[in-house]
């Protein structure tokens, strides 16, 4: 399975006309915080509730099945929370296959959480790596959000020091070096059960550069951690996928 992007790996469409009013906000109170603390060296997120995972997934399922159908999603409600600007990708898995069908995404809270997720969902729908998401796959499809911190520099004094900084199984990396970057998700090492120093060189590879960029000081390497939320089965119940 592979997720993320190449060195174009933010979302570009333009929006549907009807979109920024797609989303209906329901709920009292103000948005909740930027969703993010310091601890140490790092970012870490204020943990999302489940009910609102729920809504990201949902809302994202919606915004495909309109998409691949070329209709209109219609109204989406979402919590106050998600006018809180945040990074989101949008992946796309085949069912029960779990290959790769399409992820787009947003590393910089550009968007707010809502605008966010439906954007991303209608890029994953015209990933340039895949044929266009077909109305007749939809029922073979399974959906999956990823909710990211702002993403940071890690900082070392020697290049070798970096492997040590990176956790597998928390982390995502994006690699930039001049006008190559690339990303790829935190749940991508564990999967493909890549150590540390493997993890940073396929991200420089999904850059386009060497496997060894990572040790070059005009490299730069960002750190980021996301909530991940996941459908079961294709519009089946929506699970927090925890990464080992």
């Amino acid at each position: 399975m592979e997720h993320g992007l190449g060195p174009a790996y933010v979302q570009s469409e333009p929006l549907k006309p009807s979109s920024p009013n797609l989303l209906h906000y329901v709920g009292g109170g103000p948005a909740r915080p930027a969703g993010r603390a310091h601890v140490g060296d790092w970012t870490e997120l204020v943990p999302m509730k489940d009910s609102e995972g729920e809504t990201a997934v949902r809302i994202a399922r919606k915004a495909i099945e309109a998409e691949a159908s070329d209709e209109d999603p219609g109204r989406l409600d979402a919590p106050e929370s998600f006018r809180q600007k945040r990074g989101v990708f949008v992946t796309i898995h085949t069912h029960p296959q779990e290959d790769l069908r399409g992820c787009i995404g947003y590393p910089e809270p550009v968007f707010s959480l809502g605008k966010a997720l439906i954007k991303a969902a209608q890029g994953a729908c015209h990933d340039p790596r895949f044929p266009y998401l077909r109305k007749e796959e939809l029922e073979h499809i399974i959906v999956e959000v990823s909710i990211l911190t702002l993403p940071e520099e890690i900082k070392v004094e020697s290049r070798k020091e970096l492997p040590s900084k990176v956790q597998v199984g928390r982390d995502g990396l994006i690699m930039e070096m001049g006008p190559f970057r690339g990303l790829l998700l935190p749940q991508v090492a564990p999967e493909w059960g890549w150590d540390a120093e493997t993890f940073l060189a396929q991200t420089c590879v999904k850059a386009g550069l060497t496997p060894d960029c990572w040790l070059d000081k005009r490299s730069k390497v960002y750190g980021f951690q996301a909530e991940i939320f996941a459908e079961e089965a294709p519009r089946g119940k929506t699970m927090r996928k925890e990464l080992k």
